[in-house]
């Protein structure tokens, strides 16, 4: 029964400004519209900025402010002055989603340090350091939502993908890390971990029907493949009011693959 005091969860974005790294295509660009669609501004982390033109006029059809960003994220310098930027341009910044990241397979034996340098530099060090520098707005506008995105390798062993696996499940644990200290600033820290989804870097992959076979058994509950936007739904929820208490947590998007 609905007393005077009832608020019902608000799942609403309304005129909130949220960056996304890596948001040119697939779960960036699924993100972005999802957020979009839930009310906020985006400002579009780019490793070219000229790339994502479509990204943004679809944002601003939605009736809401984009702005693309130059933003490597193997370049902490490039990382501050976006985060920078996105705060001159819109005057505040309420949710960062730390969605770029890379993963070059490669057996353990045979991964070169390039390589190793290139996917920690991505996915943990720029991680950490769009992270700071976002945590710095939100300390002094005492709020704030951070999202990053893990992966379903950091909690199980994948083959061929020892480096990744490495950094996703350090993701996990810095979120963990960064929740506990900013939490006194009402700064949320979480993350998602997505299994394999469909999207233009993981299609080729998903082409070989050997390989599609063995994901979809291993999928164990649901046995499809996900979508972008089964993973830009829960980063919606987590930036959204009705997330306000979570923080500190890893929601796996597995379709039940580490349940068994």
């Amino acid at each position: 029964m609905e007393t005077r005091d009832t608020e019902f969860p608000s799942f609403e974005l309304n005129d909130q400004v949220a960056l996304v790294t890596g948001a040119a295509r697939g779960l960036g660009r699924a993100i972005s519209l999802a957020l979009a669609h839930a009310g906020a501004h985006v400002a579009l982390g780019l490793r070219d900025v000229s790339t994502a033109d479509s990204l943004e006029r679809d944002i601003e059809a939605m009736g809401r402010r984009a702005l693309r960003l130059q933003m490597d994220m193997s370049r902490p310098e490039q990382i501050a002055a976006a985060i920078d930027k996105a705060v001159d341009h819109f005057g505040r910044l309420d949710i960062l989603v730390n969605n770029a990241g890379v993963g070059p397979e490669n057996p353990a034996e045979n991964v070169r340090e390039e390589d190793f340098d290139l996917t920690v530099s991505v996915n943990l060090k720029g991680t950490f350091f769009a992270s700071q520098a976002a945590g710095k707005v939100m300390i002094r506008q005492k709020h704030g939502c951070i999202i990053n995105l893990g992966s379903q390798a950091g909690f199980v062993a994948l083959p061929t993908e020892s480096v990744y696996c490495m950094t996703k499940a350090a993701i996990s644990h810095l979120t963990k890390c960064l929740a506990i200290e900013w939490g006194k600033y009402n700064i949320t820290v979480n993350a998602v971990a997505p299994t394999f989804i469909r999207t233009p870097g993981t299609e080729p992959a998903l082409a070989d029907p050997e390989f599609r076979a063995d994901v979809i058994e291993r999928i164990a509950g649901l046995h499809r493949i996900g979508e972008p936007m089964d993973v830009a739904g829960a980063i919606v929820f987590l930036a959204s009011p009705a997330a306000s208490l979570i923080t500190g947590h890893t929601i796996l998007i597995d379709g039940g693959w580490t349940a068994e």
